[in-house]
């Protein structure tokens, strides 16, 4: 054996989405670090869909951004378009996304990581953890070379043990043409993790020239593109098109004919796929009433002739996928460059897991990405930066970052992961997040910078930038709070104009923003002069004005929940000590070891009943120490 003559702070294992933000958070911290690939070529490659955002997605990606993260800058340099989903709701649900140069994000993350001091790159396979006692103090690789380091990331993605389907075909990999990760998955299990199985797929890229784009409909993006990142001056890249179509009752025939062979419905895949993102063939088949379904044309790169076909993934044999392609309208000559598969794969149950994401059964282990269950490059490189976080803080002797639901997306990724684990791979909805309106897409630098720059990942220079925004914010809203317009001929034969009712008596300014259709440069044009306020400071005050009922109520069940949550559990407290609490509660508790009597009130199954006996037990104790 051969051990590498340096030791590090930091070992991060896998350079996908979650791997590359916790390399990059722990160097930035100040502490060495490895990050290890199977494929150097292959850092932060887009495996699926080349796009990063969307709604709920597109609020972990602004928060990594707010922390000092890595993604959202390198999207805005590769972004070939950009899109804000959800513009007709309301703001809580609006998600930027999107389609990016799947080649240069690629070289783009690469370059980023390159040139970090302190950072070493190397490509080899890890077969094996390093363990003394109940602490992991490093990893061993294929050719039999031990690295040693006081803390290790695992951000494996989809290649522990991972298995290719396409029709009957089995190709044991961790995406297409890149081997799996077989003895490190089987180290996992001999350490005693507790280990499931899920699947996941793509679709079939086709390749351009073959397509008959006249036969879908344009989807053009925003015409003034707003960028992901904070730090980003100027959007460089030309903006291009996707283009929507849809299957025919041919398409769907094919697949009832031939779902016989498909691994999903033949019994081979085992793992649980995600209902939220079936494949064709589960579209088809448990969507029977459906016409058709939707296609989406993505372009993967502005030099490369690869077109992503969203929406036609399955793992059925080459032929027959030919066959359903060219079934649809404009896709009738079409070429598969790179056909569909499924991909099944282990991951490790996250209950197992502290807050920090760091392993309960190994000190210094920390898990982010799909190893731990979830799907998507953003929950990915959420983790990624979580746990980057952490493994730093431990290895410097500091406090742990831990967010409550309440502070961010991330946190509520989190939260659920440890608290609830998963039965499918698990996926970031607006819907998951109960103080949604107040963590919105526009305001996570408010929420967030202030604490990466705790971290030392956000610069002065960047804060003051944001600091005078709120500051900026806080003024105009005093000065809309305190000036009044008030009815007039002029003014009612605007307000008719613009369709908004007539004003019968004097209202402040802020009031008169509420109005759904009245917005910020409406109240410019009737004062007759425009105030010189960055664009995001008087996007910020339209929603504070028009949701300010809605964000003080939420405000408020905020301060309820952190009630809970400031009732600190003692850590190794004894349950079977506990009254009232029944067996079935004890087994949860002692598996979850929940920190505050909050997440306590989380976890699947306890009920209300049980959370008061633990606050009765837990007051009993304070109060017995206060004695």
């Amino acid at each position: 054996m051969a051990v590498y003559p340096k030791t590090y702070d930091v070992i991060v294992v896998g350079a996908g989405h979650a791997g590359c933000e916790a390399a990059l958070a722990a160097v930035r911290m100040g502490c060495s670090s490895l990050l290890l690939t199977i494929s150097l070529d292959m850092i932060a490659h887009m495996p699926c869909s080349p796009s990063v955002g969307g709604v709920g997605k597109g609020h972990l990606v602004k928060e990594i951004d707010a922390l000092g993260g890595q993604m959202a800058r390198v999207a805005d340099q590769t972004a070939i378009q950009y899109r804000t989903l959800n513009t007709s709701k309301g703001p809580a649900v609006w998600g930027t996304r999107t389609q990016n140069d799947k080649v240069r994000y690629r070289v783009t993350m690469k370059a980023t990581l390159e040139i970090q001091d302190h950072l070493d790159i190397k490509e080899t396979m890890v077969e094996e953890l390093l363990v003394e006692g109940h602490r992991v103090v490093g990893v061993r690789d294929h050719l039999g070379v031990e690295f040693m380091g006081k803390t290790v990331v695992l951000t494996t993605g989809t290649f522990l043990a991972g298995l290719i389907y396409i029709g009957e075909r089995r190709i044991p990999a961790g995406r297409a043409g890149e081997f799996p990760a077989n003895g490190l998955a089987e180290s996992l299990a001999n350490l005693g993790f507790q280990m499931g199985r899920m699947k996941t797929g793509t679709p079939p890229r086709l390749k351009r020239s073959t397509i008959d784009f006249s036969a879908f409909d344009l989807v053009e993006g925003d015409p003034k593109p707003r960028s992901f990142s904070l730090f980003t001056r100027e959007i460089t890249l030309p903006q291009v098109p996707c283009y929507m179509g849809r299957t025919i009752e041919a398409t769907h025939l094919i697949i009832r004919e031939h779902i016989h062979l498909s691994p999903l419905y033949s019994g081979a895949i085992k793992g649980v796929p995600a209902r939220y993102c079936p494949s064709l063939e589960d579209k088809v088949m448990k969507f029977p009433e459906k016409e058709y379904h939707h296609v989406i044309l993505e372009p993967e790169g502005l030099n490369s002739q690869e077109i992503y076909a969203s929406g036609l993934g399955n793992s059925l044999p080459y032929e027959i996928q030919m066959e359903l392609v060219r079934s649809i309208p404009g896709l009738r000559e079409a070429e598969i460059v790179r056909p569909a598969y499924a991909i099944e794969y282990d991951f490790v149950q996250p209950t197992q897991l502290l807050p920090t994401l760091e392993t309960k059964l190994l000190e210094g282990l920390f898990l982010a990405g799909q190893v731990n269950g979830t799907s998507g490059y953003e929950e990915a490189a959420a983790q990624g930066l979580w746990a980057g976080i952490n493994a730093s803080l431990k290895v410097q002797g500091r406090e742990p970052f831990i967010l409550d639901r309440s502070q961010a997306y991330m946190a509520v990724l989190v939260d659920d992961l440890v608290t609830k684990g998963v039965r499918e791979p698990y996926r970031m909805f607006t819907s998951r997040a109960e103080h949604r309106l107040l963590l919105r897409e526009d305001n996570a630098d408010l929420r967030l910078m202030e604490k990466g720059h705790e971290l030392g990942l956000i610069g002065k220079e960047v804060l003051e930038e944001m600091q005078e925004r709120r500051r900026l914010m806080e003024e105009e809203m005093k000065r809309l709070n305190r000036t009044f317009i008030k009815p007039s001929p002029r003014v009612n034969a605007y307000l008719a104009s613009v369709g908004s009712s007539h004003l019968d008596s004097p209202v402040s300014l802020a009031q008169f923003l509420k109005r759904p259709e009245i917005t910020y440069r409406h109240i410019e044009e009737l004062y007759g002069q425009a105030r010189s306020m960055p664009e995001r400071v008087v996007r910020q005050v339209e929603i504070l004005c028009k949701y300010e009922g809605y964000l003080q109520r939420q405000e408020r069940e905020v301060r309820r929940f952190q009630h809970l949550e400031r009732i600190f559990i003692p850590q190794g407290l004894d349950y079977d000590q506990v009254p009232g609490l029944s067996h079935e509660a004890r087994q949860l508790f002692k598996e979850i070891q929940p920190r505050s009597l909050g997440q306590a009130s989380r976890i699947s199954g306890v009920t209300p009943a049980t959370i008061s006996a633990l606050m009765l037990y837990l007051e009993g104790l304070r109060r017995e120490r206060a004695c």
